[in-house]
């Protein structure tokens, strides 16, 4: 069984392997000892912490093979980003020249840099194992989180971010940082990638155009990036559109990859989930999976099964095994959602 739970201390080979794994331009998990520990710690803090305004709590989550015992992938959300560090973006914008007199009108694209997604939750750190990337594993993976969201949208802020990965080939280089690294910051892509992975981001206000970029102005292999995806991200976005996630014109400030937006109550996985009161016993057969997640912060578990349930039901009948590695009692609640 494919269980979804909160990140431990005991997890610290498996995130580090996971980093090693992710490559270039995954900003969440450098390849740092110290850090990764670090952020196994804040995880544990924020899943153990009242909460009664989203700041700065981060949520970090593993897939664990119940049948081996390995940890074979990973998930996120940030309780509200750019609290603590600054929150960068470039703002995708029209600046507008007419002249009558010559007659003579253009329109011209600009980036921006901007802190407007302060204070929003952010869907981060998706990796699922190579060998795991079948079924509906990655479904499981992605869509625990909007479980976890449904249920505790108070720890969170009222819009959903995620930045999707850009454009870079197999050595990390990014056509849009490379006019950025000649003309301002000086330093590679991946060094500047894996600096704001440690959160050493002041080289960022201290180094980066000021003013607004005329997009017409960079080589054309960055303009061609702009606002597109990694080949490894694709199914990522494409099931983040399915959930209603939108790109509003932001992108990353390094790779040019686009960032999606949804308001929490319009997920749609947010939605059209529901939550089900528990019995324990024989569970009767379906060909039909759900999505299946107790109610807990600390003690969270999601996992994904066939159920036999219909939309006027409020009970649901679970296996003892599934009760036990739900973590769920007869009477409690568990939260459901069609795969």
């Amino acid at each position: 069984m494919l269980i979804i739970r909160p990140i431990c201390q005991s997890d610290f080979t498996a995130l580090r392997y996971i980093a090693e794994a992710s490559g270039h331009g995954f900003t969440s998990l450098p390849v740092n000892d110290d850090v990764l520990a670090a952020k196994i710690r804040r995880a544990e803090n924020s899943f153990n912490k009242t909460v009664s305004q989203p700041y700065d709590e981060s949520y970090l989550f593993v897939m664990e093979d119940t049948t081996t015992g390995d940890v074979v992938g990973t998930c996120g959300i940030e309780g509200a980003v750019g609290m603590e560090d600054a929150f960068y973006h470039y703002r995708l914008g029209t600046e507008v020249y007419h002249s009558a007199q010559i007659g003579v009108r253009n329109e011209v694209e600009t980036l921006t840099l901007c802190h407007d997604y302060t204070g929003a939750a952010e869907l981060c750190t998706l990796f699922l194992r190579k060998d795991y990337r079948k079924s509906t594993n990655g479904r499981l993976l992605s869509r625990s989180r909007f479980l976890f969201l449904a249920q505790h949208p108070g720890r969170f802020g009222d819009t959903v971010i995620a930045e999707m990965r850009g454009v870079s080939d197999a050595d990390g280089h990014s056509p849009f940082y490379g006019w950025l690294q000649q003309h301002f910051l000086g330093i590679d892509f991946v060094e500047a990638d894996y600096l704001s992975g440690l959160g050493q981001k002041a080289f960022m206000a201290e180094m980066m155009p000021r003013s607004p970029v005329y997009v017409c102005l960079l080589p054309e292999a960055a303009q061609r990036v702009i606002g597109e995806v990694h080949t490894n991200t694709r199914p990522a976005l494409s099931l983040l559109q399915a959930e209603g996630f939108r790109c509003r014109g932001y992108v990353d400030i390094f790779d040019g990859g686009p960032t999606v937006e949804c308001r929490l109550p319009e997920i749609r996985a947010v939605r059209e989930s529901r939550l089900l009161r528990v019995a324990i016993g024989p569970m009767a057969a379906s060909d039909e999976k759900y999505l299946v997640a107790n109610t807990q912060v600390a003690d969270f578990r999601a996992t994904a099964q066939p159920l036999a349930v219909t939309a006027q039901d409020e009970h649901i009948t679970l296996s003892p095994e599934l009760a036990q590695a739900l973590k769920v009692d007869a009477g409690q609640q568990v939260r459901i959602l069609a795969i």
